[in-house]
């Protein structure tokens, strides 16, 4: 169709003189109007157009002509004809392309090799391996690569741990123990230490627990010896164990100045590791004339004996006791009075201290003061009186005893004073004299001392008295 819009063009030129202003131009004779022939040409179709309306619509099968020889001429790479700037016609003389339409956007070989199949099995892409779960086999070994090695087929790959030595051993070893007395599971410990490759320093476990366990409370200390009965066999031998206790004994001079009570409590250890076990029975025989130390000496002693009293029915196995959470409340208050029976019979308020900061209850404290002016009420004199006051202002001025747990033992005594009256009489007396003596020496407030309850008193007339009213406290 543009061949023949141009065709018409060219055989149709438009002339200047069709650009008139007017669609038809005539005269007229005689009052009748005369068109031109000129005029004639300008009717299309049976349509008159004017002369501008001619050239736009000339310009515009023009300019669509111009378009379709431009898109063909892109399609066939210069075969074909084109439009000039003026409008004319230009042959191409370009060779046709060698590929049709249908294969300029194809990704396909353009030799025209392989299978038309998609690249890597339509897995295919820029860093991509393979389709997504696709497992590869293992890789056979090629025996004609130059850099095969036969003896690379039997080699076994396995992960090497460095031994411990002396300065990482305490940096891994101390924080697992000191942890293990906060949650006492001692199977934690075993898989830690298992992880480990501990090497020569494998004998050192059981003198690093015990060390640590000589400055820490008792409770640790029968956790300690928990630990060692567990550990024995599936972590340490039993050579680890002896060569452990022979190290604590060398050492015991340098624990006894963090710890006095050092070579007492090892000998406890030793006579526990016998008890349960882990040690032999021969081991404190093998000592025998050969320790020139004496604290090893005192701690085999400590032993000897705690084995030979084992035989009598004393229990090794509890012989650290366990902490004050764990025991029932029955054992605690006969520990206590053994403690204040112990204390008015010595005299030794440093003692009593020990005794009770080593049961570890300080939210049970308040049953030791209750028991302690119980004993008062009940104890016939001065003596006991005193001995109470002055171990009650000691536990309250090093706050081993606090004052909220002095202030419930004293309440608790205040209601229970009514049953305490009736088995003695003179309770009402001995309590008022004790709490005003108490509030002197500062171990009591002044809104403690006021709420100690005193007997109703009673108005009598005696016959001696000739008839004065008397006043009288029981």
């Amino acid at each position: 169709m543009a061949a023949d819009c141009v065709a018409w063009l060219n055989a149709n030129p438009v002339e200047a003189d069709d650009l008139s202003d007017s669609f038809i131009s005539g005269e007229e004779d005689n009052g009748k109007l005369v068109v031109s022939n000129k005029n004639i040409n300008n009717e299309i179709n049976g349509n008159w157009l004017s002369s501008s309306s001619n050239s736009i619509h000339e310009a515009r099968l023009k300019a669509k002509a111009k378009r379709r020889l431009r898109k063909n001429s892109s399609r066939d790479s210069g075969r074909g004809d084109s439009l000039s700037d003026n409008g004319d016609v230009v042959r191409g003389n370009s060779v046709a392309p060698t590929s049709p339409k249908s294969k300029l956007l194809d990704r396909k070989s353009r030799l025209g090799k392989g299978r038309g199949l998609p690249k890597k099995g339509g897995a295919g892409g820029k860093g991509v391996w393979g389709r997504s779960g696709e497992v590869y086999g293992p890789a056979v070994v090629d025996e004609k690569d130059p850099n095969y090695d036969e003896d690379q087929e039997n080699c076994v790959y396995e992960t090497v741990v460095p031994p411990l030595d002396e300065r990482d051993f305490e940096k891994t070893v101390t924080p697992i123990v000191q942890e293990y007395f906060e949650h006492g599971d001692t199977n934690e410990v075993a898989e830690l230490l298992a992880e480990l490759n501990l090497g020569p320093m494998r004998s050192e476990v059981p003198s690093m627990a015990v060390s640590l366990a000589l400055e820490a409370k008792a409770s640790h200390r029968e956790l300690t010896s928990r630990l060692l009965a567990d550990l024995y066999r599936t972590v340490l031998s039993h050579s680890d164990m002896e060569n452990s206790f022979d190290k604590l004994l060398r050492e015991l001079p340098d624990l006894v100045l963090d710890t006095p009570r050092a070579p007492q409590l090892v000998g406890q250890f030793i006579a526990r590791a016998v008890s349960d076990q882990i040690l032999s029975k021969s081991y404190i025989e093998g000592y025998k004339g050969k320790v020139d130390c004496e604290y090893a000496r005192a701690a085999l002693d400590r032993a000897a004996v705690l084995l030979k009293m084992s035989m009598g029915g004393l229990r090794i196995d509890n012989q650290w006791g366990s902490g004050g959470g764990q025991r029932p409340v029955t054992q605690l208050i006969k520990e206590m009075n053994l403690l204040l029976k112990e204390y008015i019979l010595s005299g030794d308020s440093k003692e009593a201290e020990r005794c009770l900061r080593d049961l570890e209850v300080p939210h049970f404290h308040h049953e030791f003061v209750y028991e302690a002016i119980v004993m008062v009420l009940e104890s016939k004199g001065e003596k006991t009186l005193k001995m109470v006051l002055q171990l009650l202002k000691l536990l309250s001025l090093s706050s081993i005893i606090t004052v909220d747990q002095m202030r419930r033992g004293y309440e608790r005594v205040y209601m229970d004073i009514t049953e305490i009256s009736i088995d003695v009489p003179r309770a009402y007396l001995i309590l008022e004299q004790f709490v005003d003596k108490s509030f002197n020496m500062g171990i009591i407030g002044v809104k403690l001392r006021d709420q100690c309850p005193c007997r109703n008193q009673k108005q009598f007339v005696n016959e001696e008295d000739a008839g004065v009213v008397k006043l009288e406290r029981y």
